[in-house]
């Protein structure tokens, strides 16, 4: 080893020295502003915020880190927050559903916040179109409706790989208007979105569709800039620590377990779909990560 040592040049000696000094700074680099600046929501669509906030911070307190949270002066869409993150301008953490793209352009943690909920979807409806999805079987069915989906969302990707019809919005708030309107047919919503949303004023005159559920394997993560991987890794050891201590779970349930209920899984018919956008570094492997039925009744 020593042998191998002496025959490096001063150039790589120099990058290993950087290296580190960059692993024993890190912490006090992460720390350094004591901030946390996450994407600052619309009036009223705070609560879309409160499960990933809350998980961000129990990952904060595993990891013993003093950082504190604060949304950005601004409230921003989707792809606006991805691209202040990229820069590493305005934000330092964002969280949304995971693809090749995002993964290339920013630093994911790869441990689903969601389980996996984010790809177990439901169809939000016109009320006066409660029963419309009722006798759709499969994908065959499915292709003569049409769904809305944000312009920048790879769920609308997804559907359209499948030959389903999508339209598509740069705005999530028209998206429910545009479905009241019937511009489309059916908005499909993760379960962990779509009763809460069906609970703001926004929801109203809208319905859950009782027979369907679309799933695809994708997972909703922590995303930082590619210029921050200390503080992507203080909060994957804080996640790793609360996953291990059952405090990730008890989280998890304690938001979500009454939308599963509600949900009525066992009654519904699945419609699998691929998705053509999960980065092969996905854990799927890691089964205590995911969502499934059979373990939720249990």
């Amino acid at each position: 080893m020593l042998q191998m040592l002496r025959m490096l040049s001063p150039a790589t000696w120099r990058w290993l020295l950087g290296c580190l000094l960059l692993s024993l700074l890190a912490p006090l680099y992460a720390d350094d502003s004591g901030i946390i600046h996450y994407p600052r929501r619309a009036d009223g669509d705070e609560f879309r915020s409160t499960y990933a906030l809350a998980q961000l911070q129990l990952a904060l307190d595993k990891a013993g880190s003093s950082l504190r949270l604060e949304p950005s002066v601004y409230s921003m869409e989707q792809e606006r927050a991805l691209v202040n993150l990229e820069r590493n301008e305005r934000l330092d953490v964002a969280w949304s559903m995971t693809s090749r793209d995002r993964e290339q352009r920013l630093l994911p943690v790869r441990i689903p916040l969601d389980k996996g909920l984010f790809g177990w979807r439901i169809a939000l409806l016109p009320s006066q179109r409660a029963e419309l999805l009722k006798d759709v079987r499969n994908l065959d069915d499915l292709r003569q409706f049409t769904a809305g989906q944000g312009h920048d969302w790879p769920d609308s990707a997804i559907l359209r790989s499948h030959g389903l019809p999508v339209t598509t919005s740069s705005s999530y708030g028209s998206l429910f208007r545009m479905l009241q309107a019937q511009r489309f047919d059916y908005f499909p919503r993760s379960m962990i979105e779509i009763w809460d949303e069906l609970e703001h004023p926004r929801g109203q005159r809208l319905v859950a569709d009782p027979y369907v559920l679309l799933h695809y394997p994708t997972a909703m993560y922590f995303f930082f800039s590619l210029q921050r991987p200390e503080l992507a890794e203080t909060v994957r050891r804080g996640m790793e620590a609360a996953i291990a201590d059952g405090s990730f779970e008890r989280l998890f349930q304690q938001h979500f377990a009454a939308s599963l209920e509600r949900a009525h899984l066992d009654q519904r018919r699945v419609i699998k779909l691929h998705n053509p956008l999960l980065p092969s570094a996905t854990p799927l492997q890691r089964r205590e990560l995911w969502f499934t039925p059979a373990a939720q009744a249990r």
